[in-house]
């Protein structure tokens, strides 16, 4: 099946809902994963893992598996996409990250239910938010990570044969998780925000606390701003 717009849409979905299945493991009370004393390193683990399962679902309905507004604008500005496939691009994923979340959110319903705001049932399960809040840094934590995943992205080499590629993005992940997510909780993509983070919003999850919409920016504009950069590094140093 041959739908590049639906893929995307398809491949978010899977992505966000193993992302924010995640989220809910190591923050809802009752849950396996915050029992057994999970960690950062389960996180960025598991994200690595959501990514693949993103990108090879994505593929079966011919899509590249950008599955994040900011590598289609990078791709874009690249010219390895042409500009007409953009917003569609776009809305298909913030649609499917809102999808993914929300079957996240029905899946752990009765953990909700069980878990207050202070015992972890915060819009953090699905959205980032700042270690510290500073917000000239949190947007540069945005751009530097976003910056150097695009970077390792369009730098990958192309001999790499194409199944072989998801399976190198989860390290890509984990190493960008382990070593630059830990200030911001490394969004590096607006839709894998804004999309969870609004249906966090509107869906009438038990005992849920604020969206946080005041942070809400920076994942938008930190990953477009440092995906722009990585494209215009390579196409400069090329």
């Amino acid at each position: 099946m041959n739908n590049p717009v639906f893929g995307e849409f398809f491949g978010t979905v899977v992505l966000i809902l193993f992302g924010s299945g995640v989220g809910c493991s190591t923050s809802l009370k009752g849950a396996l994963g915050k029992n057994a004393g999970s960690n950062w390193l389960y996180v960025a683990f598991g994200w690595g893992v959501a990514v693949m399962l993103g990108v090879l679902s994505s593929g079966y309905f011919g899509s590249p598996g950008h599955l994040n507004p900011a590598v289609t604008i990078g791709f874009a500005v690249a010219g390895s996409l042409e500009f007409s496939s953009v917003i569609p691009f776009i809305i298909a994923q913030v649609a499917g990250a809102f999808v993914g979340a929300l079957i996240a959110a029905i899946h752990f319903w009765p953990h909700f239910q069980a878990t207050t705001v202070e015992e972890g049932n915060s819009v953090g399960i699905f959205a980032t938010g700042p270690a510290i809040e500073n917000t000239p840094f949190n947007l540069i934590s945005e751009i530097i990570a976003t910056c150097f995943f695009v970077l390792a992205i369009q730098l990958m080499p192309a001999d790499i044969p194409p199944g072989l590629q998801p399976l190198i993005l989860v390290f890509v992940l984990v190493g960008i998780g382990l070593s630059l997510g830990s200030t911001t909780g490394y969004a590096i993509n607006p839709c894998r925000d804004f999309g969870p983070r609004l249906m966090y919003a509107l869906i009438p999850i038990p005992n849920k606390g604020s969206a946080n919409w005041g942070y809400a920016w920076i994942p938008i504009v930190g990953p477009i701003v440092g995906a722009c950069i990585a494209t215009l590094l390579v196409k400069a140093l090329s």
